[in-house]
């Protein structure tokens, strides 16, 4: 319960992946969840030690108008992505913990509560209520204060993961994201598909869902700017109603990042460099989860799979 409390703030800022791709993934409670061009697929290791998979229908609205037109279908993403890993949020907990201990909606719904709430506070009204005090104390201009409250909303999000990743636990979710990422490499690379080549794959991706991040905060300090200037129930009701124009421009950057090659990779290195924070070296085994689950959400097998429950050092 604690751990979907913690991670929640992360699905809720939007963690994504540009859709010409057919792959991407998550990071779920001792597992990975992958997204293939037909079907998600979701692979946990469970307490005896196995890996249980499952996978249903990838039905998303970006193929439709008006749903796929540019800066709409970046929020659309967000809003997929987001149910999605809350789905797969729930049962890999159910995997991981035991079925004895099922979430019930009402957790369910105070987690999504407390992650809003933590949304709101820390990375909307505070940002906002530190820059105001930055423009009376250090006199600003309004430019000034606007580029503060972005640095400040930056900062905050740095703080906050850099904060859950002392605990041991989040550490492990994160040991999880970098076995998707070196996964979703060595694929995109054309490598064979076993986790000791896997292995030596980067655990940093251009597509993170973390770096996006990034990008919200330096669209959200132009966009926000835009907005005006008011009460302070105005500017936090302003900023909320205009993130999903902050998504839908950050979106497209990144997309359009991503089709850029060396350049593309250039602009979103300081991004990037984020994903230190965010993931971490995982060991074969979270590698053989990774692998597993990107099968299952492709539907068809990549490497021979080691003897069922057995588990990788």
């Amino acid at each position: 319960m604690k751990k979907i409390i913690a991670m929640l703030p992360l699905f809720l800022a939007g963690e994504g992946e540009a859709e010409r791709i057919p792959v991407g993934g998550q990071a779920v409670i001792e597992g990975v969840l992958m997204k293939g061009p037909e079907r998600w697929g979701l692979s946990v290791r469970n307490p005896e030690g196995h890996i249980e998979s499952q996978s249903w229908t990838n039905s998303s609205m970006t193929g439709r108008m008006p749903w796929k037109l540019p800066l709409v279908r970046g929020v659309v993403t967000m809003v997929e992505m987001m149910s999605v890993g809350f789905r797969a949020l729930n049962k890999s907990a159910q995997i991981a913990v035991g079925e004895e201990e099922k979430i019930t909606p009402k957790e369910l719904f105070l987690s999504v509560a407390v992650a809003i709430i933590a949304v709101v506070g820390l990375f909307i009204a505070l940002p906002l209520w530190l820059s105001d005090l930055g423009m009376r104390s250090w006199g600003l201009t309004q430019v000034g204060k606007n580029v503060l409250e972005g640095v400040v909303r930056g900062a905050v999000f740095i703080a906050y993961v850099a904060g859950i990743g002392l605990w041991s636990e989040i550490r492990q979710v994160f040991r999880y994201h970098g076995a998707e990422h070196k996964t979703i490499n060595a694929f995109e690379s054309g490598a064979e598909m076993t986790p000791e080549s896997i292995r030596g794959y980067s655990r940093i991706h251009p597509r993170c869902g973390t770096s996006f991040l990034l990008i919200v905060v330096a669209v959200s300090i132009v966009v926000f700017s835009i907005a005006g200037h008011g009460s302070i129930l105005w500017r936090i009701g302003s900023r909320i109603i205009l993130l999903p124009v902050v998504i839908g421009i950050s979106y497209e950057i990144i997309k359009g990042a991503s089709c850029a090659g060396f350049w593309g990779r250039f602009f979103m290195a300081p991004a990037m460099s984020f994903q230190y924070l965010t993931t971490r070296e995982p060991d074969l085994g979270q590698i053989e989860v990774a692998l597993t689950s990107l099968e299952t959400a492709l539907g068809r097998s990549l490497s021979p799979h080691p003897s069922e429950g057995e588990i990788l050092e």
